[in-house]
Parts: structure tokens; C-alpha cells; sequence
């Protein structure tokens, strides 16, 4: 029990009272510190009594007084946050189980952490908590959470997840609400299984503990090529889509007028697959699930039409190239609206080619951006030719310059002979990107 404490700040009350780094942090008021979120909670009331064991295996007891917003100063061992605690579910539709072999192992470890959720915005199913640590999540009001229902009939939920605990969502949410807790939902829809009335109950359901539920995501259902022996599921067709689309948006606007908000958020692939275009800004209520690629299409939009608006006298200033061809690769899915982006922000004298790239390496049915690896940018670069190639960085592991496949850029630089600038999520850096003007600085 309890965590190591692996420095302490300078000046702080924690070093005031003379802890030390390598000392176990084991209680706060009497409450195990199980993790980061303990600790922050637990630390935030005026009146401390910290339980803690030295390095000879002695425990002490140290007793303060605070400010109830100054920070303690303790700097914990933060492994245990990541090793996040493991999916228990078998879903139909688990994007993990469709996954080519031979990739890293990190890419096949399925994630169902609340505390993941509440920190990184990862959807979770709560269905691999038990009542002790739903105790803990309401004690330590856990909010706001991702949550993925995909459908709030039990027997439904129960047959999607394949997990006999699947079922309880609904007390689940409603136990969060009077808690006071607010979260996000998502559906992953898939035809035949959770749409039609299901999903029009689910909609109901969660709408019903607005607004502790904030806002519900409609994601259709992705399919690779590697579903050998898996549970059989197809995608939606066009006009499914559009009469889907038809649909939520007359519930949107029940919900607009009586709630105050559309409360459904269709993903931007729902548009794609529709070959519709994305809603207007106001649609989107602010993006409250942005980080769930909700509405990231439109926000681009905007911030190109903003960035453009306040750089476009210092651009236009700028001794240009004289001829220039860019090439940008994208999913399938992004082409027809990055397409007229790029026609419309282009430099004179540039020509902008922007591409899709077909997915060989999950297959033809998966179109998104995010999901491109480096053999198969490789191979669609292969026979263009362009002063420069631009790629999202959606493409790459965070915080990393390699493809799912392991591909770097600098491989995929030397193999097709072009210079290569990743352009990040922003409209601005979009802009940039096109009028070769550096990238935002932190003094700008």
C-alpha cells in the first residue's frame, strides 16, 4: 500500500516538515493514497494528517495546517498511473481485436480506466469496477467521465460488450448523477445491433439525466480487414447514413428547445460516409468532444478563416517561391474537405495536389486521416513528385515521429526524395504550412 514519493519541491510545506524523497506516502486523514487522484483530492482540505513510511520501513505521522488551495509539494511515483487497468469486456466491435499481427504489444493492451478518463478523456465502460472503487469515484467526485454506453437496454449492452456486468449502466449513471458527477457518453453504432429503436431508447435514457450527462457522441462503427472469426458486422451505407443523420438532427432540435442544447454530437464519419457536408459551428456547442474527433472537421474550417483573417497582411508581405507543387496526403474520408481548404488558402504560384491514401495496411473500409501508417504513404507518394509533402500529425504516435507500422518520417523522407512537414491540429499551422511561414512560437 501506498505510494513513493519521489521528490519533494523546494520550500514547500512538504519539505518544511522534513519528508523525504524515497518515503511511502500511506495515508491522508486516514484514507489509503491509492493513486494520483487521492492524492490531489485528499490534499485539498486545510487540516492534514499524513501517514508515511521512511526507508528503514518506520511509520510516522506528520500533522499540518494549510491553505486549502496550496499545493503540498509532493512529487509521487507515477508508474502506477501507467499501467492502466485492463479492459474485462469482449466487444463486437473492438478495434483492438481487428488489428494486424505483429505490431507492438503496447497497441493490443485494451484500456478500461476511469482514472484514464478523468485525466485523458478516455471513454471507459465502467464494467471492471466494483463497488469499492465506484465508492471511490463518487467520494472523490470523479468528474467530468467518458463514458461508452452504446446502448443502455441490458440485454443489448450485455450481448455488444459480451460481459454479464454490462448491463447496470443506467444505475451506474444514475448513482453519478445524484453524486453530482458529470460525464460525456458515446455510442458506437453499429447497424443491426444498437440503432433503430435501441438507439432511440439510448438517446432517451441519457437525455434523461441531463445534465449530468453533458453531451452523446454517434460514432459509427469501424471495420479493418483483420475480422477473421470475429462477430459478423457490416458498415452503414450511404443512404443509411443520411437518413440517420436526418433523424438525429430532428432530435436535436427537440433537445435544443427543450433542454437548451442538441445533446447529440454526430461523428464528422457520419457526414463523410453521407457525403454531406459538416454543420455550422453553433452545431457543435463549443466541441465538447473534440478530443472524440467530433466536430474536428469544422473547427479546422474556422481556424483557418481566423488564422487566415490576422496573418494574411503579414503573409502576403512575404518573398514567395516563385513556383511551388505541395502535395497533401489525407484519409479518404477528409479528402473532399481538405480539398477546398487548401484550394482556398494557397500562395500564388502554388499549386496544391491534396490526395487520398488508400488503407492496404487495415483495409479500404477504414478512411480515416489518423489511421494512415508510413508504408502505405509511401507507397501512395510513389510516382508524384512535389516541392514539399504536408502530413497531419494525427498519423503519427503522440509525442513520437513514427507511424503505427514503426515507420519514421525520416524514413519516409529518404524513400521518396521529398521534404516532409508535419502540420499539427491547428487551422493556423495549416496556413502556415501552405505560405512556408515557420510555426507558431510561444511568444506569438
Amino acid at each position: 500500500m501506498g505510494i513513493t514519493i519521489l521528490d519533494v519541491a523546494r520550500g514547500s510545506l512538504a519539505a518544511r516538515l522534513g519528508i523525504q524523497p524515497g518515503e511511502t506516502l500511506l495515508t491522508i486523514n486516514g484514507e489509503p493514497v491509492l493513486d494520483e487522484i487521492d492524492y490531489q483530492a485528499l490534499t485539498t482540505v486545510p487540516r492534514l494528517k499524513l501517514t508515511l513510511r521512511d526507508a528503514r520501513g518506520e511509520e510516522h505521522v506528520l500533522s499540518l495546517r494549510k491553505p486549502a488551495s496550496a499545493p503540498l509539494g509532493l512529487k509521487l511515483d507515477e508508474r502506477i498511473i501507467l499501467e492502466p487497468r485492463v479492459c474485462r469486456n469482449h466487444c463486437v466491435f473492438c478495434f483492438v481485436d481487428q488489428m494486424p499481427p505483429g505490431m507492438r504489444k503496447t497497441l493490443y493492451v485494451k484500456d478500461d480506466d476511469w482514472r484514464l478518463s478523468l485525466m485523458m478523456g478516455n471513454f471507459v465502460t465502467l464494467t471492471n469496477v466494483d463497488e469499492a472503487e465506484f465508492q471511490r469515484i463518487l467520494r472523490r467526485k470523479a468528474s467530468p467521465l467518458y463514458i461508452s454506453v452504446h446502448a443502455t437496454d441490458p440485454d443489448t449492452r450485455i450481448r455488444m460488450l459480451r460481459n454479464p456486468n454490462a448491463g447496470k449502466i443506467m444505475e451506474q449513471l444514475t448513482r453519478l448523477k445524484e453524486a453530482g458527477i458529470r460525464f460525456h457518453c458515446q455510442v458506437v453504432l453499429c447497424p443491426g445491433e444498437n440503432d433503430g429503436d435501441i438507439l432511440f431508447q439510448t438517446i432517451v435514457d441519457l437525455a434523461g439525466l441531463y445534465p449530468a450527462t453533458q453531451s452523446l457522441a454517434i460514432v459509427p462503427i469501424g471495420l479493418t480487414d483483420h475480422r477473421e472469426g470475429l462477430y459478423p458486422l457490416r458498415l452503414f451505407r450511404r443512404e443509411e447514413a443520411k437518413k440517420l443523420l436526418q433523424d438525429l438532427e430532428l432530435i436535436e432540435a427537440h433537445y435544443l428547445k427543450t433542454l437548451g442544447t442538441r445533446f447529440l454530437f454526430p461523428a464528422d464519419e457520419l457526414y463523410s460516409i453521407a457525403g454531406l457536408p459538416v454543420p455550422s459551428e453553433e452545431c457543435y456547442e463549443g466541441y465538447p468532444q473534440i478530443e472524440n474527433g467530433i466536430g474536428m472537421i469544422r473547427q479546422l474550417t474556422e481556424e483557418c478563416e481566423e488564422a487566415w483573417q490576422r496573418l494574411r497582411d503579414k503573409l502576403e508581405t512575404r518573398p514567395l517561391q516563385a513556383t511551388r507543387h505541395v502535395l497533401i496526403p489525407t484519409g479518404v474520408s477528409a479528402l473532399p474537405y481538405i480539398q477546398p481548404l487548401a484550394a482556398r488558402y494557397a500562395p500564388p504560384g502554388t499549386s496544391v495536389e491534396v490526395f487520398a491514401v488508400p488503407n492496404r495496411f487495415f483495409g479500404p473500409s477504414v478512411t480515416v486521416t489518423g489511421l494512415i501508417v508510413g508504408a502505405d504513404l509511401v507507397e501512395a507518394l510513389h510516382g508524384r513528385h512535389g516541392d514539399q509533402v504536408l502530413i497531419s500529425c494525427a498519423m503519427l504516435r503522440e509525442n513520437a515521429d513514427c507511424f503505427l507500422d514503426d515507420w519514421t518520417v525520416a524514413q519516409v523522407i529518404e524513400t521518396v526524395g521529398m521534404p516532409i512537414r508535419v502540420v499539427q491540429h491547428s487551422g493556423e499551422d495549416f496556413i502556415r504550412a501552405l505560405w512556408q511561414a515557420e510555426e507558431r512560437t510561444a511568444a506569438e
